[in-house]
């Protein structure tokens, strides 16, 4: 782990210094092949640096192990060493060249191969992003109509919120008039009341008056009607005696025109001597008459008198039953008045 990190360090520090894609590779290969003892390959190159196309650490694996055997070949053929040497240091170099070759070619088919599935990997994801984008677009298309028909909505629903806004301001206006109605209203009520308890104040007084007056009218036509029974007694006990009288007077006088009949007829002489006294007789009666007919039209006259005074009575006994009914209509308006108000 220290040494992946130290690597991934030195491989930092060459991506500052080096900008150039080649140049980078070429670098990165002398690190791991000198430094770490590591056989580079395309794969571990394209793994630490991640720059450039897929060809691009291949090619510089092929350009780094023609510059190490060019060097390494220039070494060998070198005049100053030993020819056991030489062969030796031939024999070294042709087989780390052939075991780098081989490295280099298995590295690289590992990396074809790697290549080829993430290139079919990529095709899928690829199919599968149009899959996807098609299905997106399908989606975005129904989104569309959607916006489009909630547009339209919206725009419906602000015209429903202009009218609603509008019949709003409408019931606004008219509760303002209802309210000012209402004041004007209460007030009328107010002016209503004001009036009913001054009229109810003026009806009670007018009560108060009637009653009086009704009172008054009582004893005076109850004072009325005693003085009237007392006459109508007196009237009718004159009468009676006047009747009585009237009546023994006839029968006196028809007793002394039997006895004068009888005495006339007993004797036809003494006509002259009775016949003053049958005038006399004749005159008694026609003044009982005349008393009894005058008697007769004092009672009837009493009797008209009283005809008038029953009259009279009924009239006042209706103005009284009236008087108790105003009395009676004021007292329950009086109730009605004192009646506490519901809220």
């Amino acid at each position: 782990m220290a040494t992946e990190a130290a690597l991934s360090r030195d491989v930092e520090a060459l991506r500052e210094r080096f900008t150039q894609t080649q140049e980078l590779y070429r670098e990165v290969c002398a690190l791991l092949f000198f430094r770490y003892g590591i056989t580079p390959s395309a794969n571990k190159l394209y793994q630490l640096v991640r720059k450039g196309s897929m060809s691009a650490p291949a090619d510089a694996l092929t350009k780094f192990w023609g510059d190490l055997r060019e060097k390494s070949r220039t070494r060998v053929e070198h005049p100053d060493l030993p020819e056991a040497l030489k062969g030796v240091a031939g024999e070294l170099i042709a087989t780390l060249w052939t075991s780098a070759q081989a490295g280099a070619q298995e590295s690289l088919t590992a990396y074809r191969a790697e290549a080829q599935e993430r290139v079919l990997q990529a095709k899928t994801e690829v199919a599968s992003a149009e899959a996807e984008r098609d299905a997106a677009q399908s989606a975005a298309q129904s989104v569309k109509s959607e916006f489009e028909r909630a547009q339209k909505e919206i725009s419906t629903q602000c015209e429903k919120l202009a009218v609603a806004e509008e019949t709003q301001n409408s019931l606004l206006t008219r509760l303002d008039d209802a309210k000012h109605e209402n004041a004007v209203l209460q007030r009328q009520l107010e002016e209503a009341r004001r009036e009913f308890a001054l009229e109810l104040d003026k009806q009670r007084t007018s009560m108060q008056l009637a009653e009086e007056r009704s009172r008054s009218s009582e004893k005076r036509m109850l004072l009325d009607m005693d003085r009237e029974r007392t006459t109508l007694a007196k009237l009718q006990k004159e009468l009676d005696t006047l009747t009585s009288g009237s009546l023994r007077a006839a029968d006196r006088h028809r007793q002394e025109l039997n006895l004068l009949q009888q005495a006339l007829g007993d004797s036809r002489q003494k006509n002259g001597q009775l016949e003053g006294a049958l005038q006399t007789v004749t005159a008694s009666l026609e003044r009982a008459g005349t008393e009894a007919k005058e008697m007769q039209a004092q009672l009837s006259e009493s009797n008209a008198q009283v005809v008038l005074f029953r009259s009279q009575a009924e009239d006042w006994c209706r103005q009284l039953e009236e008087s108790q009914e105003l009395l009676r209509k004021a007292q329950a308006i009086k109730a009605t008045a004192r009646r506490p108000r519901r809220p």
